[in-house]
């Protein structure tokens, strides 16, 4: 399993632009598919998109400095695009849906930690 960090989301025309802190090779890259589910870390707050190959796992994770802007998407219902190096990008499909799910099961649900449903509930509602 490889962490990715979300460092930046900007928008650029009807679309948003998620830049990480590593670049990845090309042969990487292009091997990448999206996941198309969604994870939380509570402990890091941060909410994780899966994305994969035909071997791993790996986890793109944005974290709570991001939100703003990924509401922002969020409520526009804009395609995100996640920057993988200067040659490939890939879209983040059924992310809306995902965070749709995951942000009605946090509100009022303790397992997922005091401290990170109130960071959500600051930034989504």
């Amino acid at each position: 399993m490889q962490k990715l960090n979300v460092t930046k989301i900007v928008k650029r025309e009807e679309q948003y632009i998620v830049s990480v802190d590593e670049e990845l090779m090309n042969e990487q890259a292009d091997s990448l598919r999206a996941g198309e589910r969604m994870l939380v870390d509570s402990d890091g707050l941060a909410f994780v998109y899966i994305l994969e190959d035909d071997k791993a796992f790996y986890y793109l994770s944005f974290p709570k400095e991001t939100w703003n802007v990924l509401y922002q998407a969020y409520k526009e219902k804009s395609d995100l695009k996640l920057v993988l190096n200067k040659k490939v990008t890939l879209p983040l499909t059924n992310i809306h849906e995902e965070l749709d799910f995951l942000l009605e099961n946090i509100e009022g649900n303790g397992n997922y930690g005091e401290v990170m449903e109130e960071a959500v509930r600051e930034v989504f509602q």
